[in-house]
């Protein structure tokens, strides 16, 4: 890498929060924002419980006409851009739309959209489906309308990768500002409540029936049961670092330092919770890329899935890096939520303002550890030095990625000239 790759801006919308300070008061204070499903009535499902968005509305801050043709999933996105440009004080359409890009991660796209044009389909004589049904709910939908709106005419691309996606875009972004690109818009969202979307979560046989907010979703937990689903997410401004500085960015919350993704190459079977080694290999293939030592780690923020099985295979892998209690661990997911691609993002969003408070938020959820389990959480909000940290996602059918982020201080780098 010879073009170095920081994060100047973030914008998050999420059940902890519609602003990046709501999102840090939810997590430090340890505020449980996981509650009952009311986007429909879930009361028939297993799984009634989710992190949803708390009081989201669009009206206002996306043109009528285009609220009509996408789904609350970009609309979501639309809004958490729009705070991450304004966090780094950068305004794009002064920028070479060809030196500008869009790189975000999704699971499933515009799932509400998708479920009213499904009823439609199926509950109308005429059998039929509205115009932009071929474009809402897809995948790429928010990269597409995101680059649309920002006049980003840079090479952009949508991952796939389940929770591993929200790392991957970042790491993706990195490696376009090293081609030449000045500015990406990464991170991930989702929206995957509705009753269609549930039912296809249900029937992994990972989420959690649990009905008490407080207890449904423990990770690491001896009582661990499986997880509950969260909407929302985060979106990051990544720029070139010299032009950062040429423009003198208000913040640079801190540089992708390295990054590693993996596959087991295996297919996944119900029961199994993949494979440590190429967990751990990712892990180790972050650090290098970063030349950083697993004992430069001051905060690692995990995937935390909540399935029995999986949380081992994740312990497995952090303890065979870091070493037994080796590394300070910190996850909020059991008060999101967990975001599939979103939650990813959003835990890059946690460790950059950790990384700029120097102070480390409670780990949340894990009470009793499982055998096997027994990582060195971090028991209460506290100031701490943080300087490098790593976030990794453990996705659905064999992904695996990790990120190392490092702090960057801007006044030795001008003492240095570096």
């Amino acid at each position: 890498m010879t073009r170095r790759a920081v994060i100047t801006g973030i914008g998050v919308v999420s059940p902890s929060g519609l602003t990046t300070g709501e999102h840090w008061e939810t997590i430090t204070s340890g505020r449980c924002r996981i509650g009952p499903i009311t986007q429909f009535d879930a009361s028939g499902y297993p799984t009634t419980l989710a992190g949803e968005v708390p009081g989201f509305d669009v009206t206002g801050r996306v043109d009528g006409r285009l609220v009509v043709q996408t789904d609350r999933w970009t609309w979501m996105s639309f809004v958490a851009a729009e705070q991450a440009l304004d966090d780094a004080s950068l305004d794009l359409s002064t920028m070479d739309p060809y030196r500008t890009s869009v790189v975000m991660a999704s699971s499933s796209g515009g799932n509400a959209f998708g479920q009213k044009e499904l009823q439609r389909l199926w509950s109308d004589p005429k059998r039929t489906v509205g115009a932009y049904q071929s474009i809402a709910w897809f995948y790429a939908a928010t990269v597409g309308q995101l680059s649309i709106r920002h006049q980003a005419k840079g090479p952009s691309n949508v991952l796939v990768s389940e929770s591993a996606g929200g790392l991957d875009s970042l790491s993706h972004a990195a490696r376009m500002i090293d081609r030449g690109v000045s500015v990406v818009l990464a991170g991930g969202l989702e929206a995957p409540l509705s009753p269609y979307a549930l039912a296809c979560q249900v029937r992994s046989g990972r989420l959690s029936v649990g009905k008490d907010p407080e207890s449904a979703y423990l990770p690491y937990d001896a009582d661990a049961s499986g997880y509950v689903p969260g909407e929302g997410g985060a979106v990051l401004v990544v720029e070139e670092l010299e032009h950062a500085l040429a423009r003198n960015a208000p913040v640079i919350y801190g540089e992708i330092a390295g990054w590693g993704a993996t596959h087991d190459g295996a297919h996944t079977v119900r029961g199994s919770g993949g494979s440590p080694r190429q967990y751990e290999r990712s892990m180790r293939l972050a650090l290098e890329r970063a030349d950083a030592a697993p004992a430069d780690v001051d905060l690692l923020i995990p995937d935390a899935l909540g399935v029995p099985e999986n949380d081992a295979t994740e312990a497995s892998a952090i303890n065979e890096v870091f070493g037994a209690g080796g590394v300070p661990l910190s996850t909020q997911k059991s008060l999101t939520g967990r975001i599939y691609q979103g939650g990813a993002a959003l835990d890059v969003a946690t460790a950059l303002l950790a990384m700029d408070r120097q102070v480390v938020p409670a780990s949340a959820g894990t009470r009793t550890p499982a055998p096997g389990c027994e990582l060195a959480f971090v028991p209460e909000t506290r100031q701490a030095v943080v300087d490098t940290a790593m976030v990794s996602a453990h996705g659905f059918d064999g992904y695996h990625s990790s990120l190392v982020l490092r702090r960057l201080d801007r006044g030795a780098m001008a003492a240095t000239g570096g």
